[in-house]
């Protein structure tokens, strides 16, 4: 069992990968945490509790921070999940809604942590600032976590860099200075980036057999999901669209699905490429001083997206 916080900012594909952590055997979801990103943090805890009602009754969600560390918080991009987050599908909380934990996320990462010494992954798919606030509160919690797992970053792999410029993956813009520090930490890091994410695509077709084949979350999948592909085929001319946070879970379950490779990463935090993520890998042996000192962390490069689909679709039909 994986013990699990997830660290969220929902959001089309942060809702589809909190229904994959819902419905899997292997997981334990303990928590919830919102944080500013896709949307403002009114609207993305709005939405986390809505999901957790509906998917995960009974999990706790604490509200978190609603702007980066040292800067402002950037808008909403309401022409990629809509304008309520979840692709204008006009899905929000009812009368028994799942209640607010009282303490910030960044507090109940750090008491979870500690009552769960060594078993806690934090499953992070947005900005990273709940965890930059954990850690600067907290140090100690970092010898305690599992394992932290981030979708967020590009590494150049195949050519793939930003989605929000030419340098930068949204979750890292978003709040650089934050992924600084947390991919700085002494807690063991994978890092799922735009490098495997964009190239594990859920089809139409496929996202059709999930809402024929998967019952009620198969049909909520392609009803949220509507505004959000019709995104990436504007922008980039797919049918269907990027497996974004969900390749996050699928890295936690199968991590043999993924290639991997060691070294630290900093993150750029000014300049013309902040948010830029850049790894020194260990087979690199000249001096780089502002790397050197840091731990490694693993940075996904390559994926057999077959796989990870197919457990997705599993998933969601209920066939593990």
């Amino acid at each position: 069992m994986h013990k699990v916080i997830y660290d969220t900012d929902p959001g089309v594909d942060d809702a589809m990968a909190l229904v994959f952590q819902a419905l899997h055997p292997q997981i334990d979801l303990l928590g919830v945490t919102s944080v500013f990103g896709n949307s403002t943090i009114e609207t993305t805890t709005r939405n986390a509790r809505y999901l957790v009602e509906r998917f995960a009754p009974g999990v706790p969600v604490a509200r978190g921070a609603a702007a980066p560390l040292r800067r402002e918080a950037p808008a909403p991009v309401d022409w990629i999940h809509g304008k309520d987050g979840l692709g204008n599908t006009g899905l929000a909380p009812s009368s028994h809604a799942a209640a607010l934990d009282p303490r910030p996320a960044h507090r109940f990462i750090i008491e979870t942590v500690r009552a769960f010494p060594g078993e806690v992954t934090l499953l992070a798919v947005g900005p990273l600032t709940n965890l930059a606030l954990a850690l600067d509160e907290a140090p100690d919690i970092a010898r305690l976590v599992k394992h932290v797992v981030v979708m967020g970053g590009a590494f150049g792999t195949n050519g793939v860099h930003g989605n929000v410029s030419p340098a930068a993956e949204a979750n890292m813009i978003g709040d650089p200075d934050a992924a600084d520090l947390v991919f700085g930490a002494v807690w063991p890091v994978a890092i799922v980036g735009l490098d495997v994410t964009e190239s594990t695509i859920m089809t139409t077709d496929y996202l059709a057999t999930l809402r024929d084949d998967a019952g009620e979350v198969g049909r909520f999948v392609w009803d949220v999901s509507r505004h959000y592909e019709a995104f990436h085929h504007a922008s980039a001319g797919l049918q269907g669209m990027h497996t974004h946070d969900s390749s996050a879970v699928a890295y936690l379950l199968a991590p043999h699905c993924y290639v991997t490779r060691s070294g630290p990463v900093r993150v750029l935090t000014e300049g013309i490429a902040v948010g830029q993520t850049i790894q020194k890998p260990m087979t690199f042996a000249a001096p780089a001083p502002d790397w050197d000192s840091r731990p490694a962390c693993d940075v996904c490069i390559g994926v057999d997206a077959a796989q990870v689909l197919d457990l997705y679709a599993r998933t969601l039909r209920g066939d593990l």
